[in-house]
């Protein structure tokens, strides 16, 4: 059981539209610096200028592997929690040292536009019992529907999503992504393939992760975070993001 409570107006009852084929889309995206995205904010600045350093020192010649290098950096240095203020400015997040998937998502996008390399995102909407594992004694409280900004890389020439910075040939004992655990979205895209699209299940076997199952719905693709957020609101409503921000993002992934 999951709740409506909590959830802006506009996710009850959202439309349902087809998935669009990335080939296919329009949407341009963009390496300008938004909201979010705060590119020249000194904290995003000087992250990005470690992230060059370090990709310098390990012989990185490209922007994909750049990337690699900045979700290590981060993985090491920004704390996984569950904050709910998926609007919050990248150098926030770094000064805070902790954040939720999408907080450090949005970071590795700054990153990448800093770069030159374009970023968009998908705007997915997730069944909320996909959580369930993470939060199991606050099921009534958890979100029927959590929004997910999905990134996209422009990368020679084509748009890869961000399970697609990495190689994930061949096949994986250690299965797919389970949502339980200290592990979150934004670790598991760098050991596992994550889909929203495949018809296979998860085998745990080919390394390649079907989430498919547990999308209730392809908003489409946006330029940035902020569009999408614009747009769509966020996953929780105001009020609930005031009481539920200083508990939940403090709380570490793993810790419930």
């Amino acid at each position: 059981m999951t709740s409506r409570l909590l959830m802006p107006v506009r996710s009850r009852g959202a439309a349902r539209p087809a998935a669009v084929e990335p080939a296919a889309d329009p949407t341009p995206g963009s390496t300008r610096p938004t909201a979010v995205l705060d590119l020249a904010h000194p904290l995003t600045a000087a992250f990005t200028a470690r992230v060059r350093e370090e990709a310098a020192a390990r012989g990185d010649r490209t922007d994909r592997e750049r990337l690699r290098t900045a979700h290590r950096l981060l993985m090491a240095e920004v704390r996984p929690v569950y904050s709910v203020e998926d609007r919050r400015r990248v150098s926030r997040t770094l000064r805070l040292g902790r954040g939720s998937c999408s907080q450090r998502m949005a970071v590795l996008e700054a990153v990448a536009r800093s770069l030159g390399t374009a970023t968009r995102v998908r705007g997915l909407l997730v069944d909320g019992s996909f959580w369930y594992p993470r939060f199991p004694r606050l099921r009534p409280f958890v979100p029927a529907e959590v929004l997910l900004a999905w990134p996209e890389f422009r990368l020679d020439g084509g748009w890869v999503p961000i399970t697609g910075l990495f190689d994930h040939a061949g096949p994986s004992g250690e299965g797919g992504f389970a949502n339980t655990g200290a592990e979150t979205l934004f670790e598991a895209v760098a050991r596992t393939g994550v889909e929203w699209d495949a018809p296979a299940a998860c085998d745990g076997v080919s390394g390649a992760c079907d989430l498919s199952a547990h999308l209730l719905a392809d908003l489409g693709r946006f330029g940035s975070r902020d569009e999408l957020f614009a747009r769509h609101g966020q996953t929780l409503c105001v009020p609930a993001r005031t009481l539920a921000e200083p508990v939940l993002g403090r709380w570490g992934a793993g810790a419930a």
